[in-house]
């Protein structure tokens, strides 16, 4: 794979719980509410071990398989566009996502632009936050 070794680590606090925040990130219809480039392809009811999915930023597909999806984590093993693993937990009024690959792309760029979205649909349903480094 071309590119770089990147890594980030984000988190951020809102007013919403963890059944909510669950919700958003291990159902792949409410997913495609939020995520930037939800052109995600996967006719699954919610994300479990051994899932596999492609998203698609531009012409740049990035494929997921699910490697843990749990209570309060998910694990994402990432290939082609990015080569490396999204690893998201979370509890009451807070998510934290972990990215960590090789890619062309600028991937905390996107990671922040996921998060920003996240926070952006939970505080369309009524809740509210803020991003911490």
């Amino acid at each position: 794979m071309l590119g770089k070794f990147q890594k980030s680590q984000l988190r951020i606090e809102v007013e919403a719980s963890a059944d909510k925040i669950r919700e958003s990130l291990l159902n792949p219809v409410t997913l495609k509410k939020w995520l930037p480039w939800g052109n995600l392809n996967s006719s699954a009811n919610q994300l479990h071990s051994g899932l596999e999915f492609t998203t698609q930023m531009g012409i740049i597909s990035i494929h997921h398989r699910v490697d843990v999806a749990g209570d309060n984590c998910l694990r994402l093993l990432l290939s082609q566009g990015i080569d490396g693993f999204h690893e998201w937990y979370w509890g009451e009024g807070w998510v934290q996502s972990r990215l960590e690959g090789v890619s062309m792309l600028p991937i905390s760029l996107g990671q922040s632009l996921s998060l920003l979205s996240l926070r952006q649909f939970l505080t369309s349903n009524g809740v509210s936050g803020s991003v911490t480094r």
